[in-house]
């Protein structure tokens, strides 16, 4: 575990984590009053798939290769319609509600839209397991802590990004975070699929 080693682990975490920093960013607009302890909270999600899929990932080259292989082209298609469904939520309360009131403006995303988020914004991390398939146990799991703590910082930077936005565009901000959403949803497909 050399100087290359951490290297490419953080590198894996800026390129795995750029889905994540939109979502991020999306959820802020989302909740512009968002506490720092919610705003952990949701950067720890992300982190946790985004750790956890390359080690999947890993954990199939190293047992069922060829199942996951067949099952990788079906995983743009599930970061699409994941991403559409919240995104699409989004986008019709924020059209539907004219959020001019705190109450309105200060919704929480729950859990549920929050692991589906998590979700579909990693599932593209499992094909790192195959990057990685030459790692042993340790270098694996280290690798992914790497990305996880990559991810959380970045994750921050999105929330607190889109809490300032979303504090000036106010009732707006669902909308555009639900294009947001259907936006990434819309280019994972697309690099996913050529």
């Amino acid at each position: 575990m050399g100087f290359s080693f951490f290297l490419h682990s953080i590198l894996f975490g800026i390129a795995l984590a750029m889905d994540a920093f939109s979502v991020s960013l999306a959820n802020g607009l989302n909740q512009p009053c968002m506490k720092k302890s919610r705003m952990c909270f949701i950067a720890g999600i992300f982190s946790f798939f985004q750790c956890i899929m390359p080690l999947i990932g890993w954990v199939c080259v190293h047992t069922i290769a060829i199942y996951f292989k067949s099952f990788q082209k079906f995983i743009p298609w599930i970061a699409l319609a994941l991403l559409l469904f919240i995104g699409g939520k989004m986008l019709i309360e924020g059209i539907k509600n004219d959020c001019e009131n705190e109450e309105c403006c200060c919704k929480r995303l729950g859990i549920t839209a929050l692991l589906v988020q998590g979700i579909a914004t990693s599932i593209d991390a499992l094909s790192v397991g195959f990057e990685i398939a030459h790692y042993n146990t340790l270098q694996a799991v280290v690798c992914g802590i790497i990305i996880a703590a990559v991810t959380f910082a970045i994750c921050m930077g999105g929330l607190v990004i889109g809490r300032k936005a979303g504090t000036k565009l106010s009732g707006k901000a669902n909308v555009l975070g639900g294009c947001i959403l259907i936006i990434i949803g819309l280019e994972i497909f697309i690099t996913g699929i050529i």
